[in-house]
């Protein structure tokens, strides 16, 4: 995905009657702007300018930007919680699992910096109707991750006694390395794949015994 566009940038207001659109192109457009101005600085209308169509147009696709920001948090947590289920019904040990889970959320993050940030580091709207949408995916992913490490506690071979302990210091270590190369483009980082792996790698020297 794209970093955040300039406010310069306009797309070309599509002609009437042109029929489809996409609410990818809304979705696409919404979360460069939501990344570019805040939640707060995002307006209906600068989407709508940035997609080439009316207000009008738009809000045939979308009750208000809430609603917007709901899809693109959601499908992403939603591809989050496909992930986690598919590594963690594979055939292999705990430890191999875990560590493919890691690996895979902190490339997922890397891969799609704009839905990263407003999943997980941008502050989003507060509603009932929000929390319990977002929540319950969520909620879901981590139990799909929480549970496999609970197998390696099943082992005796965690150095905590709280599995989920365990599990939540292994999730923060990696959306702190993810949160910092996304937010931090400029510094002089070593290549990520040697990150991602040295951070997986001391999170289970220190937690999962040999």
């Amino acid at each position: 995905m794209e970093a955040a566009v300039g406010r310069s940038r306009r797309s070309t207001r599509k002609p009437r009657g042109d029929g489809h659109l996409r609410r990818a192109e809304i979705l696409a457009a919404a979360e460069r702007i939501f990344v570019a101005d805040g939640y707060e600085g995002a307006t209906i209308r600068r989407i709508a300018e940035e997609v080439g169509v009316s207000s009008t147009a738009l809000y045939m696709h979308f009750r208000d930007k809430s609603c917007i920001l709901l899809e693109i948090c959601q499908v992403a947590l939603e591809g989050l919680l496909e992930r986690n289920r598919e590594v963690a019904n594979r055939p292999l040990d705990a430890v191999s699992r875990v560590k493919l889970m890691l690996e895979s959320y902190m490339r997922f993050g890397l891969a799609n910096p704009n839905a990263y940030r407003l999943v997980y580091i941008e502050a989003r709207p507060e509603s009932p109707h929000w929390d319990e949408q977002i929540s319950e995916v969520s909620a879901q992913s981590y139990q799909a991750f929480a549970d496999v490490v609970r197998e390696i506690a099943v082992e005796g071979r965690l150095r905590t006694p709280d599995p989920d302990t365990a599990a939540q210091a292994m999730w923060t270590a990696c959306h702190g390395t993810v949160s910092l190369l996304i937010t931090r483009p400029g510094f002089d980082w070593r290549p990520h794949d040697e990150i991602l792996q040295a951070t997986v790698d001391g999170m289970f020297h220190g937690l999962v015994s040999d």
